[in-house]
């Protein structure tokens, strides 16, 4: 099937934009966007809930969102188009609802960016404080936004080698903090308690599902995608994979190095600290700004492309849909994109933009779960980008 824009006018050639996203850049991508701030803080928030069992809560977290992640990925190897779960919902549903789903995707990736962005500052100020608020955090930033915005133009290659740079980088900080925790952990810490109750076991699974969510989003990219209809199940199952076993790894080292896990504000840092001392303790922070930097790129790469993909099926003004004649990049969607994340994070807080973003993604996830159903019962899914005089 075929899908025409609101104009009517009949589906045209897939659009300029260079496919240079591979396998192993899809899978890092997919890393780098979901592996971010939460893993900073989750371990003693579900360590408190739920004490040793945190470990087994990860496993069947990541469990029940492997389920979301077969539906995205049967889903998503249906298409070849930028858009992702707009494109999905345009294809199961209608313009309608496609434009709904569209726009909320959106919105969520703008206010994914602010949150982030803000927690970073908050990291940051612990080592300058004048970075907290007025010209500090204004210039800080700008700062980010503009280098962000300025490797997204220039190019997808180049935007993958810099995700993929900045994905090792993340593993390795992360890793390293895992293996070191595994070596010198206390076993006593790991005293059985009793079985958890349901209701703590809901609670724990719910804040951890927040620390998968985005997988998702590099699916948006699906138009600079080598191969997506093979690419897309293969790295959402690898990442997945690996976000699950580092999230364990991290749980196990924070338990097994700080005494008082529950209590804790920063378990990582604290798990450091007690490991290696001060010096690890700041190694960490500069490891969380780094893994939090990650992610806001990652963002910024798949969010930026929605807008180009409203504006080739008519559901936004065409110049959205301009692709840069050097670069091969939708150089105004992206600065739309990264000038509204922008806006957002110099005029929100941290709660404010994660209360946004968490309702908008499980708008996104239900609707993709629900168009998998309706997809199985058409012979294609495809919705080919319409042309425009």
């Amino acid at each position: 099937m075929s899908l025409k824009s609101q104009d009517g006018t009949s589906p045209a050639r897939p659009a300029g934009l260079e496919r240079a996203i591979g396998l192993w850049d899809l899978i890092a991508l997919m890393i780098n966007v979901v592996v971010g701030a939460g893993i900073f803080g989750l371990p003693a928030n579900t360590f408190a809930l739920v004490g040793p069992f945190s470990i087994a809560a990860w496993l069947l977290c990541a469990a029940i969102m492997g389920v979301v992640a077969l539906s995205f990925a049967e889903v998503g190897s249906r298409f070849t188009h930028t858009g992702g779960p707009y494109l999905y919902a345009y294809a199961a549903f209608g313009p309608g609802v496609g434009f709904i789903i569209g726009w909320i995707t959106w919105v969520s990736r703008l206010f994914s960016f602010a949150t982030v962005s803000n927690l970073a500052i908050t990291y940051m100020s612990g080592l300058l404080p004048s970075l907290a608020s007025g010209l500090p955090r204004f210039a800080w930033v700008t700062t980010v936004s503009v280098g962000i915005t300025v490797l997204l133009v220039v190019g997808v290659r180049h935007s993958s080698w810099v995700n993929n740079a900045l994905t090792v980088c993340k593993l390795l900080l992360l890793g390293s903090f895992a293996i070191v925790g595994l070596v010198f952990l206390d076993s006593r810490h790991f005293v059985s308690r009793p079985l958890p109750s349901p209701g703590q076991w809901q609670e724990a699974i719910m804040l951890m599902t927040f620390a998968f969510v985005g997988i998702e989003s590099a699916m948006i990219n699906t138009g600079e995608m080598r191969n997506p209809r093979r690419d897309v199940p293969v790295a959402l199952s690898v990442a997945l994979g690996v976000i699950a076993l580092l999230y364990v790894l991290t749980q196990i080292a924070c338990i097994g190095s700080v005494p008082d896990l529950g209590s804790s504000q920063r378990p990582v840092t604290d798990a450091a600290r007690h490991v290696v001392g001060a010096a690890g303790a700041q190694i960490v922070a500069i490891g969380a700004l780094t893994t939090m930097l990650g992610t806001l790129f990652a963002v910024m790469l798949t969010g930026s492309r929605l807008p180009f993909a409203f504006a080739e099926r008519g559901q936004a003004p065409q110049w959205l849909a301009t692709v840069h004649r050097r670069f091969k990049t939708p150089h105004a969607a992206i600065l739309t994109t990264t000038t509204l994340s922008w806006v957002l994070t110099l005029y929100s807080s941290f709660f404010g933009a994660l209360t946004v973003t968490a309702v908008t993604r499980l708008v996104g996830y239900v609707t993709t779960c629900v168009a998998l159903i309706v997809l199985r019962y058409k012979r294609t899914a495809e919705c080919e980008p319409a042309r425009h005089a």
